[in-house]
């Protein structure tokens, strides 16, 4: 791509220094060697010319290129709204793959199965998500006309398209990231809720169950329903409803895993329904598409928007970001260039997009309102009400402009005589975890995680970083000091420090502070007026019992929410003993009984020359039975400062393995650990020592065998790339230091 031409007058982005790190590890384009081709200004513009050079396809606009170029150049580089990723990407590239979810459709024929296998790959490469239903696939065991053979059922080739997704990398520089769905009627749901039982399988897919009205009617009923073979339509068998909703809970209680979409409720809403059913949603779940269809993504940042009236958001300015976004986000759907002609053609009929928010916590926080009351879900539901009226009034100008949506006349819209409209949705809550970053905001509707934390930025170093309207406050409170700080980045709350007074202590709030009930109530406020469907956690604690999550789920059938994924603290980081309903056992302090082998007299292994950033690490690794048992890392001279860490790391490794630690468990522990001194070899790029230990224990071991990316510590999930703990939260975990996602 020729370099960008910057104005004179542009402004620079102000950014502070996560921000730059994120941009410039996620975001700036980067040349062969990995290093950054532009500057965060180049970027902005880059995407804004790109996306203001659509106009020129419409005789009727109401702005100039160059005018709109530098409306949408400063409204992203003050942050109160941001594309999604791909698109802050890839517009204005070589790629120009600009959305960030897509559907693709899994028929019942291996030729169907096996190109939506290659699509996927090629969205997945062009940095999109997918999402798939598997309920079209006849069940496990049935039979396969043409060959007089059985059917392996869905979950057999969900395995399939889970390694696929192992082999490509979104853009070159993050792994996809798919949602598989599957009817609650299906002969095959047992095995489909249980697929995620064992860590590590199935790592690349979030799952969720498709509940149906009468499923659900069932269950109120304590009735059995039928299993439906889809490509027969006979009914192949009963279950009893409350036993198959149990397990739904019992699984969410355990691992998170699988959530829950309510797909007639979702389908009441489906603004086309002459094109067929919707089927699936993108992986976090709150975009359901038709197949084939791709939705591109934005956000408004509404903690710049509050103000000191009485008003105490500023709707002049909230409507103007509105109206703007949507230009911006339908030009995205011209600028695009889809790995598909089918995606291509739907993208372009209904021309879906999803504006959402983020700051909302801080929003609640400069107007002093608790994020679980009944005066932040009155908040939550007129912001959302402003912004859905305003993007359909936004949408209309368009379509007075440039035409309604091609499938327009066949919508619920023209039966209802409104509109017309130029998009056939306009909101979406999506997660903005690595936007939220660049933008110094709390991510999308959720509350702030921890008030403050310790982010490691050297060898040794932490960096404490606090929400800025929380130190504000203790300070005007005259009860700011180092110690408070770092006693709240320990416990990231406040809600058990007496001496922080308690009108403060009731408005800062954060996650674990606040009862699972207020997290779903928050989702269903926001839901009340959003077209698509909301990225919300319902947090909850890790004493949770499993009725818990039966509550949660069916209050969120009956506040009209369209899914709901739930979140046990810990529930991934090794349990505490529990009794089969989830209670905490007699004894909570038993534990399995762990004896550290003895060492054999004579070992026999091998040593392996691995250069590093610190010099050659020289690894030996003894084997008993053909197993590792042992470890000694050597690096440089001996006194060095590194020498002893090796000498450590080697140590403890041993320990881990002579405790009957799975060595896929150790390797999930070292790999991707970073370093000052990274370097590039024939073997690939080496962070640092551990990620050198790591790399000889895989390839030794684990040849052909996937990792888990979960990389769990003892306490919490760690990210892979920056080793900061992982957070839980928008239906993903994220890094909250370096802007990595699970899902995408």
């Amino acid at each position: 791509m020729p370099a960008v031409t910057i104005p004179a007058d542009l402004p620079v982005p102000q950014l502070n220094q996560n921000a730059k790190l994120v941009l410039s590890k996620r975001y700036l384009r980067k040349g062969p060697e990995g290093e950054p081709m532009e500057t965060e200004q180049e970027l902005f513009w880059r995407v804004a010319q790109a996306i203001a050079a659509q106009e020129v396809n419409y005789a009727k606009s109401s702005c100039t290129v160059e005018e709109l170029a530098r409306t949408f150049y400063d409204m992203m580089i003050s942050f109160k709204f941001l594309p999604n990723s791909p698109t802050l990407m890839n517009a204005g590239t070589d790629l120009g793959q600009l959305a960030a979810c897509f559907v693709i459709p899994v028929g019942d024929s291996m030729d169907e199965i096996f190109d939506a296998v290659k699509h996927a790959a090629l969205i997945h490469k062009s940095g999109g998500g997918t999402g798939f239903s598997f309920s079209r696939l006849r069940p496990a065991s049935a039979r396969v006309g043409s060959t007089g053979g059985v059917a392996s059922g869905p979950v057999s080739f969900m395995r399939i398209f889970n390694t696929a997704t192992e082999q490509v990398k979104q853009g070159g520089t993050r792994r996809g990231a798919n949602m598989g769905i599957l009817r609650v009627d299906h002969p095959d749901i047992l095995e489909f809720i249980r697929c995620k039982e064992r860590e590590g399988d199935l790592n690349n897919f979030n799952i969720s169950v498709a509940l149906t009205e009468a499923f659900m009617q069932a269950v109120e009923a304590d009735e059995p329903y039928d299993l439906i073979a889809p490509h027969t339509r006979e009914v192949k068998g009963q279950l009893k409803a409350r036993e198959v909703f149990s397990i739904l809970v019992q699984k969410a209680w355990e691992s998170g895993d699988p959530g829950i979409i309510f797909l007639d409720r979702i389908n009441r809403d489906n603004p086309t329904p002459a094109l067929g059913e919707i089927e699936s949603t993108n992986p976090c779940g709150e975009q359901p598409l038709l197949p084939y269809e791709a939705c591109n993504l934005g956000s408004i940042n509404l903690a710049l928007l509050a103000t000191d009236t009485h008003e105490g958001v500023d709707w002049d300015e909230l409507r103007r970001v509105v109206h703007v976004a949507v230009r911006f986000l339908d030009n995205v759907i011209d600028a695009s260039v889809y790995p598909l002609d089918r995606i291509t053609d739907m993208v372009r009929s209904n021309r879906k997009i999803g504006l959402g928010v983020m700051g909302f916590a801080d929003l609640l926080y400069q107007l002093d309102i608790p994020y679980d009351s009944q005066e932040g879900l009155r908040l939550a539901e007129k912001v959302m009400d402003f912004i859905q009226t305003e993007s359909k009034a936004a949408s209309k100008i368009l379509a007075d402009e440039r035409g309604p949506f091609p499938n327009f006349e066949g919508s619920t819209f023209a039966k209802r005589k409104q509109g017309p409209f130029r998009n056939a949705t306009t909101t979406t809550i999506a997660p903005t975890g690595t936007l939220s970053i660049l933008a110094g905001c709390s991510s999308g509707v959720e509350p702030l995680f921890a008030l403050s934390f310790a982010r490691h930025v050297m060898d040794g170093e932490k960096l404490v970083e606090s929400n800025p309207y929380f130190e504000a406050a203790v300070k005007a409170a005259q009860c700011h000091s180092p110690k408070l700080m770092e006693e709240v980045a320990a416990k990231g709350s406040i809600a058990h420090i007496t001496y922080i007074p308690e009108d403060i202590r009731r408005v800062y709030v954060t996650a674990m502070d606040i009862e699972p009930v207020w997290h779903l109530k928050m989702q269903a406020a926001f839901q009340k007026y959003t077209d698509n469907a909301v990225s919300k956690t319902v947090n909850l604690p890790n004493s949770a019992v499993q009725d818990d999550i039966w509550r949660i789920y069916w209050m969120a059938y009956e506040l009209g929410c369209k899914g709901v994924t739930v979140y046990r603290d810990g529930c991934k980081a090794g349990q505490v003993l529990c009794t089969g309903d989830g209670t905490k056992a007699d004894k909570p302090d038993e534990r399995a009984e762990t004896k550290v082998r003895h060492r054999p007299d004579v070992c026999y292994g091998f040593t392996q020359k691995v250069k590093t950033g610190y010099g050659d690490l020289y690894l030996t690794v003894n084997e008993v039975d053909g197993k590792p048992f042992e470890v000694f890392a050597t690096i440089g001279k001996s006194g060095r400062s590194i020498t002893a860490k090796a000498e450590a790391i080697g140590r403890l490794v041993s320990l881990a393995l002579r405790s009957g630690v799975d060595v896929a468990d150790v390797v999930g522990q070292l790999k991707g650990i970073g370093g000052e001194n990274p370097v590039f070899q024939k073997k690939g790029l080496l962070l640092s020592v551990p990620d050198a230990v790591s790399w000889v224990l895989e390839h030794r071991y684990l040849q052909g065998k996937v990792l888990a990316e979960d990389f769990q510590s003892l306490n919490a999930p760690t990210c892979p790339e920056c080793a900061q703990e992982l957070v839980f939260e928008e239906g993903c975990y994220v890094c909250k230091a370096c802007g990595f996602t699970k899902c995408g």
